[in-house]
């Protein structure tokens, strides 16, 4: 399982980095992969290294996540890089996308019929989805979450999905007290 992770400047720092942490805690292979450049800042300015440029990308994946936030969604949407592997991707691996980042699947019209949350109000700008206040939804190889406090519950549900409730189980007994 190949997971690749678009980083863009402005993107929302929790939702890709306790999602990232968490799957590579799962033995996951999960690569990021930057926009147009290697450095990304996110938009409370912590700055991320990514693990490849886009122009380092093979374009491979069998899952690609996108985390939300502003401006880092518009820039993601703006990506040739991110709609080509989205759309090569949609085909027969897994689509991710938290807060505001659903919105690019919605253009692409990969949320049409299906069952999908987001971050509250950016449902209106996705046309012919099923609109969902669930904190995770999965409809079929599509997981959407609402936003940052939602975003270890993501990363976990990811687990489940890839590894099973029991390697999830026990990531979540060992990274959250309760």
């Amino acid at each position: 399982m190949k997971i690749i992770m678009f980083l863009a400047d402005g993107f929302e720092e929790v939702e890709a980095l306790a999602p990232l942490d968490i799957l590579r805690r799962a033995g996951l292979c999960v690569k990021t992969v930057g926009i147009g450049k290697k450095e990304i800042v996110g938009a409370h300015g912590i700055k991320v290294v990514s693990d490849l440029c886009e122009c380092e990308f093979d374009g491979e994946a069998d899952c690609v996540f996108l985390p939300g936030g502003m401006p880092g969604t518009l820039n993601l949407d703006a990506s040739r890089i991110v709609e080509d592997t989205v759309l090569r991707v949609a085909q027969s691996g897994y689509l991710v996308a938290i807060c505001a980042a659903p919105r690019v699947l919605g253009r692409l019209g990969l949320l049409d019929g299906r069952r999908f949350t987001c971050y509250p109000g950016t449902e209106a700008l996705i046309k012919n989805g099923i609109f969902t206040p669930d904190r995770v939804v999965t409809d079929g190889k599509v997981i959407t979450a609402r936003g940052m406090g939602c975003a270890v519950e993501l990363g976990l549900t990811l687990v489940s999905i890839f590894c099973g409730k029991e390697k999830a189980d026990a990531l979540r007994a060992a990274t959250i007290s309760e």
